[in-house]
């Protein structure tokens, strides 16, 4: 299924002229090497792109159209006209240099078997540059020697003549063309794909772009163990992708992922979406939606107007393009595992569909927030910060991380790490953050259970529930906010010393705070004593004369979201003061 949608998308781009076709990609091109008409070099200029005004970056290689790079992993394998200086110019910094000579061996054999018959100034500057090189001059050569250490760091080359890339001579894409469609030596075999006999190629294209993988490609499909053949087929022929499918594929999927402005990573999983008809504001609205990408409150507005809409199958316009409801949507999930990748998750369905449970998710999320927080849908990359120290979702478990999307966007339940990992957080620091409550909320609401019921999972604070550890919560926080009355500008209170244990064993801790409330209230002035004394009352009453000796871990959340709505509540009354 993943790789007929990405083929689908190959073929969609293809006829809007947005991808390249069979036989070339793109590759990060650093230096334009400038050649003659007898091939001599006359030039090196640097195709690095500079940064943007105050951003404190390195320039940066320029993607470029070329001929369909090889999948290199320990051998020696030339690219056409456009490699690194090895296979360029026969030199590298990688202190092995006959292995360099050897690669530039490889390119000279593989550009004058090509060449040979191409009848063009081009090709015959490329022809007489790759017969004439001494690889052993290069250091020495005017056009190279002032920047000779750069030049051999590890950016490609692109061949140029009269100024132009050679990739542009219609005689050399057209001998390009031929060698790359008549190339294919594999068995001829159904392609699982396309459904048509075609050579199998016994490896795929590599797939760059996935965060932590390895920098020269990883496999989405490969087998290079016994274990996983049958009947006598070696590696991919065990799974046969005729070799325009497997071009196919790779090409979408190595654009999709170059595209980084539509692709995200949380935790180790890289995610990229698009949709069929190859249209990017489907993919626009769909990162800006999940992953919060502006914090200013009109786009915030604006994104969440959009996302009712949809999710009621209603057309809606983004960035001046109008997005259907009804327009087919895939979301793929790559994490990083050895040479290869593997999935964490692909979903397809209509746009409308994913919107719908993303609108339902940030309902379930929707809790009473302080002032100062600006958002008002919590997005994904809060809500895993919300999981670690100092809320830097770089830090989070991956595989949480990951699960956690997954659920958001096929509708399933929430991963039970996401809970764990909130309420270690809560034990920790003894803080309940708006997140840590929305989080609270929003699983337990996803994730039904009687101990932590429906009455207590509300926006803002309830209070006429019954529910004795919600109560219990709440009673903490007046608690609390009898200690800071008595106490002005106090720096630590109960909450540093007793918040974690009173959570999970309240008879051990709520006799010794109410007792040190008495002290507290002797303090106060009698009308607000008496304002807290009744608060206290009625709180007490709901408990009962006993208090729990244990909370489980549901009705732990009930504690935290009492407390969170209480506390909520006493700030509000200050704000409206």
């Amino acid at each position: 299924m993943i790789l007929q949608a990405l083929t689908e998308y190959y073929e969609t781009l293809l006829e809007k002229g947005k991808i390249a076709r069979p036989g070339w990609g793109t590759a990060k091109v650093s230096f334009a090497l400038e050649l003659d008409g007898d091939g001599q070099i006359i030039g090196v200029h640097s195709l690095k792109t500079e940064p943007e005004a105050g951003k404190k970056q390195s320039p940066k290689f320029r993607n470029m159209e070329v001929p369909m790079p090889e999948k290199r992993s320990s051998g020696i394998l030339a690219d056409f006209l456009c490699d690194n200086s090895a296979y360029i110019l026969g030199s590298d910094a990688k202190g092995k240099p006959e292995r360099a000579v050897d690669c530039f061996v490889a390119a000279r054999a593989r550009h004058l078997e090509i060449l040979s018959d191409v009848d063009s100034p081009a090709a015959g500057a490329v022809r007489s540059f790759f017969a004439g090189w001494n690889p052993g001059e290069g250091k020495t050569h005017p056009m190279l020697a002032p920047d000779w250490d750069e030049l051999i760091s590890g950016g490609n080359f692109l061949l140029f003549y009269d100024r132009r890339p050679v990739t542009d001579d219609p005689a050399i894409r057209a001998a390009w063309q031929n060698y790359y469609d008549n190339r294919g030596d594999g068995p001829v075999m159904q392609c699982l794909v396309t459904g048509k006999e075609s050579p199998i190629p016994n490896t795929h294209p590599a797939i760059k772009g996935v965060r932590g993988a390895q920098s020269s490609g990883a496999a989405l499909v490969s087998f290079n163990t016994e274990a996983a053949e049958s009947y006598n087929r070696k590696q991919n022929l065990n799974a046969p992708v005729g070799a325009y499918a497997a071009f196919a594929y790779t090409t979408a999927l190595n654009t999709l992922l170059a595209d980084r402005e539509h692709t995200q990573v949380i935790g180790d999983t890289t995610v990229v979406c698009w949709a069929k008809n190859g249209e990017s504001g489907y993919q626009d609205f769909a990162m800006e939606s999940l992953m919060g990408i502006s914090p200013e409150e009109e786009t915030q507005n604006l994104v969440r107007s959009t996302l009712e809409a949809l999710a009621q199958g209603k057309k809606a316009n983004w960035n001046g393009e109008v997005l259907s409801p009804d327009a087919d949507f895939y979301i793929l999930g790559l994490a990083p595992n050895a040479a290869r990748l593997s999935v964490r998750f692909f979903l397809h369905n209509t746009f409308a569909e994913f919107m719908k449970r993303q609108e339902a998710h940030f309902v379930r999320l929707e809790i009473v927030r302080p002032s100062y927080d600006k958002w008002e849908s919590l997005p994904l990359w809060k809500l895993v910060g919300e999981t670690v120290r100092d809320q830097s979702p770089s830090k989070a478990q991956p595989q949480m991380a990951g699960d956690t999307l997954r659920a958001i966007l096929a509708g399933d339940r929430y991963p039970a790490t996401l809970l764990n990992g909130v309420m270690l957080r809560i034990r920790a620091e003894r803080e309940v953050t708006r997140g840590r409550a929305a989080i609270i909320k929003a699983y337990y609401l996803r994730n039904t259970n009687q101990l932590c019921p429906e009455e207590v999972l509300t926006v803002t604070l309830n209070e006429t529930t019954q529910n004795v550890p919600y109560t219990l919560g709440r009673m903490f926080s007046v608690l609390e906010a009898i200690q800071q009355a008595a106490n002005p500008g106090i720096n630590t209170t109960i909450k540093d010393k007793y918040y974690t244990s009173a959570a999970a064993t309240p008879a051990t801790i709520f006799p010794i705070l109410l007792n040190l409330s008495q002290k507290h209230l002797r303090k106060l002035d009698t009308g607000i004593r008496i304002h807290w004394e009744k608060r206290l009352g009625e709180l007490a009453a709901i408990v009962g004369q006993e208090f729990p000796a244990r909370l489980a871990l549901p009705e732990q959340g009930s504690f935290h979201l009492g407390y969170y709505h209480q506390t909520q509540k006493r700030y509000e009354k200050k704000e409206e003061k």
